[in-house]
């Protein structure tokens, strides 16, 4: 069902051009643009059909009914002022951004239709090479409106999701940010600093258990950078949670209490098990 005439993503990488790929095969804007900072990006992106043109310059962009932000977040925060002189008045501005409190208090205020937007998809690897039109599918996007939100836009942008294969939740972005720091933020920082610890002569004897535990190690770390920074307050709580989890571990090794140690990691297993 077509939803827009002329849908613009900034950023054709892993989600920016799954989203294109989906868009394109749920028939669901006339056309999709792709804009990059690199050429091969969007030929490739071209080549597999996920976008109808590409461009390196944003002016392409001022026609659209829909823009998406799908680039890191400090790219998205820089990019906003310039984008907001650019589309006209009606176009909806999306960003899918992997934390919200900064972007949606900046965004709201530059663009007159805008809502924040979080696809729980994806993977450790990045490019358009890895994009799939059914990334999205039986997967949950977190949209985060304001006060201000008009019902138009929340309504739609809740319907493209939807035609993406998405079910759809609604959080502030300050809810978001506090639940997305302990179940995606703290997982790739629990991840990055296991594989650091592990001394680099002894990764020949790694086990599925390690490849299973460490493989969003493998995620890009400019992305990752600007996550955990825009989201500093809420991770360093999450950190420190971990580490008196860790120290209780500790504790109950060091005192050789075994007792101890079977209660937390016995309650540890039964949370994992309700893991849906």
């Amino acid at each position: 069902m077509r939803l827009f005439d002329k849908v613009a993503i900034v950023g054709t990488g892993l989600i920016g051009g799954s989203i294109a790929l989906a868009i394109k095969k749920k028939q669901i804007a006339k056309e999709v643009i792709g804009i990059s900072r690199h050429r091969y990006t969007l030929a490739l992106a071209k080549k597999i059909h996920a976008i109808d043109k590409g461009s390196l310059d944003l002016e392409v962009i001022k026609d659209a009914d829909l823009v998406i932000l799908a680039t890191p977040v400090n790219t998205i925060l820089n990019l906003a002022p310039r984008i907001s002189k650019i589309i006209k008045g009606n176009c909806i501005v999306i960003d899918v951004g992997s934390t919200k409190q900064e972007i949606v208090a900046k965004l709201s205020k530059v663009f007159t239709h805008y809502l924040g937007a979080h696809p729980l998809a994806g993977s450790e690897k990045r490019g358009i090479v890895n994009a799939t039109a059914d990334l999205f599918k039986d997967s949950l996007c977190i949209l985060t409106p304001t006060k201000n939100t008009d019902k138009k836009t929340l309504r739609k942008i809740t319907r493209l999701w939807v035609e993406l294969g998405a079910e759809v939740d609604i959080l502030s972005a300050n809810r978001h940010d506090k639940i997305l720091s302990f179940t995606s933020h703290l997982p790739h920082i629990v991840a990055f600093s296991l594989i650091k610890s592990i001394p680099q002569r002894y990764l020949k004897f790694a086990s599925g258990g390690l490849k299973d535990t460490t493989r969003i190690a493998g995620s890009e770390s400019e992305l990752w950078s600007d996550i955990f920074l825009s989201n500093r307050k809420n991770i360093l709580g999450s950190i420190r949670i971990l580490e008196n989890n860790l120290e209780k571990i500790k504790s109950a090794i060091t005192r050789k209490d075994k007792r101890r140690l079977n209660r937390i990691l016995k309650k540890a297993k039964e949370k994992r098990d309700n893991l849906i």
